[in-house]
This record gives C-alpha cells, structure tokens and sequence, in this order.
C-alpha cells in the first residue's frame, strides 16, 4: 500500500511541476500547444511554440536540480524524439518550423530551470 501512495504523491509532484513548467514557457513568451502527449512508444510533457520554433519540453522533477539534470536517459530521449517526429507529421506536414528539444529541471523550493536546446534529435551527437 506504501507503494501505491509513494506513486500518487510522485504523479502529483509531477503533474505540479509540469503546470509550473507551462507557467515559466508562457512567461518567455511561448504558446503552450499541448500538455502530456502520447505517442506509441513516448510522451511528451509539453509542446510550446513561439513563432517558427516548436519546443518539445520534457519536464524533470526531483529533489534537486542536479538529480533532475541526470535523470533525463538516453532512453527517454529516444521515446522523445520518437514522439515529436509523430507530432509533427500529424500536424505540421509541410510547414516550415523549426523544432528543437528542451528541458524544464524542477526542485522543491527552487525556481524551475529552462533549458533550450538541452538534446538533439540526432542520437549520434548525444
């Protein structure tokens, strides 16, 4: 039963810090498009747009923001990229947009940290 309560709490903190997130994006001048998308094979926590560029955001909480930092896999990038090739063949075909991928780091009582560019689409240049 811990288990299950340990999880709720971790999906609240989660689901907080993604709202957070969105907060900070819009601050900086992005439109949120979309909250917690899923593909097959990946999610995506938010997808901002501000003008051509369409920022894929994965959204790291954890009790500090070095442990967010290092919790972003090689395999969660790969799920990423994976899903925001999906995304934009089912929305923006043909358009011409300038996509990237970032990163929101978020620790309790710390102010969240944006991060652009954070990884390429490309996994031989990770």
């Amino acid at each position: 039963m811990n288990t299950v309560v340990d999880r709720r709490a971790a999906e609240r903190r989660g689901r907080a810090a993604e709202t957070r997130a969105a907060w900070l994006m819009r601050a900086r001048g992005y439109r949120v498009l979309v909250r917690r998308f899923r593909a097959r094979g990946g999610e995506i926590d938010l997808i901002v747009r501000r003008g051509r560029t369409i920022a894929f955001v994965e959204v790291k909480h954890r009790a500090t923001l070095a442990a967010a930092a290092e919790s972003l896999t090689l395999a969660g990038r790969t799920r990423i990229v994976a899903a925001a090739a999906q995304w934009l063949a089912d929305n923006h075909a043909g358009e011409a947009v300038a996509p990237r991928f970032d990163v929101v780091l978020s620790a309790p009582w710390r102010w969240p940290r944006h991060l652009a560019h954070a990884f390429d689409a490309d996994p031989g240049a990770w």
